[in-house]
């Protein structure tokens, strides 16, 4: 007796559902399985964010240099200014002295920021002061790196730093 083909292994074939089905109770090897799949995109979102968070120095001088930039708004500086002081000080919603998850809400409140900026100052005015690679701040980068964020945070925490990041 041949086992059939394992549908993950071909995409274009239909998955089938186990017979006992996740709804009816489901084996443990399907449990097991789905439990193994649920860790990958948090493994992925915590790689993309330590990442960032390595470049936390980075980021500060750009919004340094942001903040003495003429051609940025006067608006956009007291957001600059905000940021640069939230991520400098140890206590905040998240206090830095939690291992990666008080990185995770100063990287959420950047990155945020970070969007706005290149939207009102111009991507330009950005690059100028930027000292790593342009990639690091493509805005697919920027979106990857907001939304393996969002993954470690709560939502009404996420929904606060959103506001102070866009005012």
């Amino acid at each position: 007796m041949s086992m059939p083909a394992d549908p993950e292994l071909h995409p274009s074939r239909p998955r089938r559902e186990p017979r006992g089905g996740a709804s009816r109770g489901g084996t443990a090897r399907s449990g097991a399985s789905r439990a193994g799949s649920a860790d990958r995109p948090r493994r992925g979102a915590k790689r993309t964010l330590m990442g960032t968070i390595r470049e936390l120095p980075n980021y500060l001088r750009l919004f340094y240099g942001l903040f003495r930039d003429p051609r940025v708004a006067r608006i956009d500086k007291i957001l600059v200014g905000a940021a640069i002081a939230y991520v400098l000080l140890p206590t905040d919603l998240i206090p830095d002295f939690v291992p990666f998850l008080g990185q995770v809400d100063d990287v959420f409140l950047l990155v945020t920021s970070l969007q706005r900026l290149l939207s009102h100052a111009g991507r330009r005015v950005v690059a100028e002061h930027w000292p790593g690679s342009m990639d690091e701040i493509s805005e697919m980068n920027l979106e990857r790196v907001v939304g393996a964020a969002a993954f470690f945070l709560p939502s009404r925490m996420r929904r606060r730093l959103r506001m102070i990041g866009r005012v």
